[in-house]
């Protein structure tokens, strides 16, 4: 359970920081319309995710007593987890071009989240797997996982949002880029356990 609060708290940590679509989204719907607007965007992927992570799990658990394919997803997760660590630890700062445009942020947050390979990739590559691997030993694990990804996920754009609306120069700062890093290095870590994980399925190790 430790484990899977652990792998939800780090992995919402670093959505919710990391440079990407929703961010930008979320930033720039702050500066040009105020904090409520960013926070909707925050909050987008409660409504386009579930589809996609009902759909993950459903197909991967048609495959729970296949260890040689859960094993090879666990190495393209660990594969795809690695490659955002280092694209983390690269990390210079947020830069956000302004658009004149009509609020609406909660429908384009939804837009820009669902049209977005990050979500699809994730729950198929990470998140699918960790929660197919936790309801073999009961359904309390994956709420646990899933809850504190999202409270994590969520809770970091909508505290961005509110850094960024009172101190505008926030996401090019020092403390934002150092936070990155450290996360990248978290990520690489929890990339080298999912292969791991990945080896062990398939009995290397």
């Amino acid at each position: 359970m430790i484990e899977l609060i652990t792998m939800g708290v780090v992995l919402g940590l670093y959505s919710g920081f990391s440079p990407g679509p929703l961010l930008t989204l979320t930033i720039s719907e702050t500066l040009q319309h105020g904090i409520g607007s960013g926070m909707k965007v925050a909050v987008a992927p409660l409504v386009t995710d579930l589809p996609i992570i009902l759909a993950t799990v459903f197909l991967l658990s048609r495959f729970s007593g296949f260890h040689q394919v859960l094993g090879g997803i666990s190495l393209l997760g660990g594969a795809f987890v690695l490659y955002l660590g280092y694209k983390s630890l690269r990390t210079k700062g947020v830069s956000i071009h302004l658009e004149e445009q009509r609020p609406r942020s909660l429908t384009k947050g939804i837009l820009v989240n669902a049209l977005s390979p990050y979500p699809y990739l994730f729950w198929f590559s990470v998140g699918g797997p960790t929660m197919v691997q936790a309801m073999e030993k009961g359904t309390v694990g994956p709420l646990v996982f899933v809850g504190s990804f999202y409270v994590l996920l969520i809770g970091t754009k909508a505290a961005l949002a509110l850094l960024t609306g009172r101190f505008k120069s926030f996401l090019t700062g020092k403390v934002y880029i150092h936070t990155m890093r450290a996360l990248g290095v978290i990520m690489c870590a929890l990339a080298l356990a999912l292969f791991r994980e990945g080896l062990r399925l398939l009995g290397m190790v």
